[in-house]
């Protein structure tokens, strides 16, 4: 059992373990218990399963202050707000896609299941390298601190801006490189049809495999904001990790409900655009004022106050929107 304690990225092998053994528990409830047969998830089921996401994400910080310290749990409970506020802006390219694939809600869950598993993994990877970077390079941060700012400069000027998924060149490149079908085949993902010049059966994409790998691309192009912005709150990977996956769980658990509201949240992508400047900027404030680090609990209610003023104006501005469709 010595081996339970060996440390990998700085943690014993039992703490990595432990958390995969929730995070599979997790998937195997919601697919094999919850959502074992296709269905249209309702508003309410979203929250419920949402609630238990976030739930279980907080208390999660609880076990990292018994195992670590206090400073590393806020700085996962800040990891954790800021990757799930950040990754709002998927659920924006979700809807699009799940849109223009005309992919019926009964089959997004299924969707958005398959697809974790891929963030899982993809996620897993990019933390890994990254993590090896900064150990190895810690003038990294003030790189990604600089693209973080001026990532969040550009969304200023470009939240308001629709994007067009008919025009991805990826969507254009997938359709020219596989055989895809031009209707749903129940959930399945690949069918086997006659290919119409041979004759014999071959395997044929679904417009639900297409949906699948369009999500998967958005959020590893999403991550490329959010893995650097956590690596500046914290370089420890267990950290990073552990929040960047509890906070997509629970994401798109609430997909659901939100995908029904998302006009009210329209202003709130000028609110993440500050706080990707805030995050960015954290590294240089703590080098001015002479600090070891940016003080976690700031950084936590710092973090909530810019999320908390964004969504509050963008429901009070938008109130007048929902009236008219009410």
């Amino acid at each position: 059992m010595e081996f339970l304690f060996l440390l990998v990225m700085g943690k014993p092998v039992w703490m990595w373990l432990a958390f995969l053994g929730i995070v599979i528990g997790l998937l195997v409830l919601d697919l094999g218990l919850l959502h074992k047969d296709d269905h249209e998830i309702e508003v309410g089921e979203s929250l419920r399963l949402s609630a238990m996401y976030i739930a279980l994400g907080t208390l999660f910080a609880g076990f990292v202050w018994w195992q670590i310290d206090f400073d590393s749990a806020a700085k996962y409970m800040t990891a954790f707000v800021v990757e799930k506020t950040l990754a709002m802006d998927n659920i924006f390219v979700m809807a699009l896609i799940f849109s223009y694939f005309a992919i019926p809600r009964a089959y997004q869950h299924r969707v958005l299941f398959w697809g974790i598993l891929g963030v899982i993994v993809l996620r897993g990877i990019m933390i890994a390298l990254g993590a090896t970077i900064v150990h190895s390079y810690e003038w990294v941060l003030y790189i990604f601190a600089v693209f973080l700012i001026f990532t969040g400069i550009k969304m200023l000027f470009i939240a308001d801006k629709e994007h067009n998924i008919g025009d991805n060149a990826l969507i254009k490149f997938l359709k020219t490189r596989l055989r895809v079908t031009d209707e749903l085949h129940g959930h399945d993902f690949t069918v086997k049809k006659k290919d119409p010049v041979t004759g014999k059966l071959v395997r044929y994409a679904t417009p639900l495999m297409l949906a699948l790998i369009a999500i998967e691309i958005a959020d590893v192009i999403f991550a490329v904001d959010s893995v650097p912005a956590v690596f500046t709150i914290t370089t420890d990977p267990y950290i990073v990790y552990t929040s960047n996956i509890f906070a997509i769980l629970g994401l798109r658990a609430l997909y659901f409900a939100l995908a029904a509201i998302l006009h009210r949240f329209a202003y709130l992508k000028y609110a993440l655009s500050l706080l990707l400047v805030f995050i960015g900027s954290k590294i240089f404030i703590a080098d001015l004022m002479g600090w070891e680090k940016f003080p976690p609990a700031w950084s936590l209610g710092i973090t909530f106050a810019i999320l908390g003023v964004g969504m509050a104006f963008s429901i009070w501005k938008t109130k007048d929107n929902n009236a008219a469709q009410a």
